[in-house]
C-alpha cells in the first residue's frame, strides 16, 4: 500500500469515484434501515449489505485484473473506507442501542434519555480515531504524504516492499479460506443467501447507477463497482459480536458471500466491463 501510493501526487487523485461509492453506500444503508426499522439487527444487516472485504480480496483482485491504476483507486477508497463505514455503523448501532434502552423504561424521563445517549459521542469519537490509526489507513496516508516530498523510495527499501506486495495477494486469499473453513452455515443458509445477493448484486448495481448518473466512466467506474460486489467484510461479524445481535446469520452470510464470490464477482466484472 505504501509503495503504490508513494508515487501518487494529490493532483493525480480523483475523489469523484470515492464520493459516488459512499453515496451509494449511504443510500443502500438507509434503504435497509427504512425497510427493517431502526434496531441493532437492521443496523448490522445494513452494514452487511454495504461493507466489502476490500483488503483481503479486493486489493489482490484489483491488482491482478487492473494493475497499478486500479490499485490507486482502491487505496484512495481504502484511505476513507474504514473511517466512513465503521464510524457511520457505530453511530447507527449506538443510536439503536439508546433507543432500545429508552423503550425498556416504562416512563422515560429526560434523565433516562440522557443516560442512554451519553456514551454515543464518546463511542463515535473512539471509532473515528481507531479508523484513522488503523493498519490499512496508515500506510496509504503515509505513502501519499511521502509522494508529496518528491523523494524516491531507496531501492534497498523498495525491493522488499515489492516482494511483500507480490506475496500479499496469495497469502490474503489463503487466510480467508482458513478462517472460513471451520465456520458452519447451518439453518441460516436461506437468510445468508438473501443478504449475499443484496450485497454482491444489488449493491454494485446501486453503485453503478449512482456513479453513472454522476458522469463516471472507464476504469474508476469499473473498480468501484467491482469493490461493491465483493464478499462481506469480516468487520461486520465483529460488530455483530460486539452488539450481540445476528451473529450466526452474519457469520453464515460472510461464508456464503465468499463462496458465491467465485460466481458473482466475475459476473459483476464482465457486466460492468461491457457497459
Amino acid at each position: 500500500m505504501f509503495r503504490t501510493m508513494s508515487t501518487v501526487h494529490l493532483e493525480q487523485l480523483d475523489f469523484k469515484p470515492v464520493a459516488a461509492y459512499f453515496l451509494a453506500a449511504l443510500v443502500m444503508y438507509a434503504l435497509v434501515l427504512l425497510t427493517q426499522g431502526l434496531s441493532r439487527r437492521s443496523a448490522v444487516l445494513a452494514m452487511a449489505s454495504t461493507f466489502s472485504n476490500s483488503v483481503m480480496i479486493g486489493v489482490p483482485l484489483v491488482g491482478l485484473a487492473y494493475g497499478a491504476p486500479g490499485l490507486v483507486i482502491v487505496f484512495t477508497l481504502l484511505s476513507l473506507h474504514s473511517m466512513v463505514m465503521l464510524t457511520a455503523g457505530t453511530l447507527v448501532l449506538e443510536l439503536a442501542v439508546a433507543r432500545e434502552m429508552i423503550s425498556e423504561v416504562s416512563h422515560p424521563t429526560a434523565g433516562n434519555e440522557a443516560q442512554a445517549r451519553r456514551p454515543i459521542l464518546r463511542t463515535v469519537l473512539v471509532a473515528l480515531r481507531n479508523s484513522i490509526i488503523h493498519p490499512v489507513a496508515i500506510p496509504v496516508i503515509a505513502g501519499l504524504l511521502f509522494a508529496q516530498t518528491g523523494w524516491a523510495v531507496p531501492e534497498v527499501v523498495d525491493k522488499p516492499l515489492q516482494w511483500l506486495g507480490q506475496a500479499f495477494g496469495p497469502m490474503a486469499l489463503m487466510l480467508v479460506g482458513a478462517t472460513l473453513s471451520s465456520t458452519a452455515v447451518g439453518s441460516h443458509l436461506r437468510g445468508a443467501v438473501a443478504v449475499t445477493l443484496i450485497k454482491t448484486l444489488v449493491y454494485p448495481l446501486a453503485v453503478w447507477l449512482i456513479a453513472t448518473l454522476l458522469g463516471l466512466s472507464g476504469l474508476p467506474l469499473v473498480v468501484i463497482v467491482v469493490v461493491a460486489g465483493l464478499p462481506i467484510g469480516a468487520n461486520v461479524f465483529l460488530f455483530s459480536q460486539r452488539y450481540k445481535v445476528s451473529q450466526e446469520l452474519v457469520t453464515a452470510s460472510v461464508v456464503v458471500s465468499t463462496a458465491l464470490a467465485m460466481v458473482t464477482v466475475p459476473l459483476v466484472m464482465v457486466l460492468v466491463g461491457g457497459l
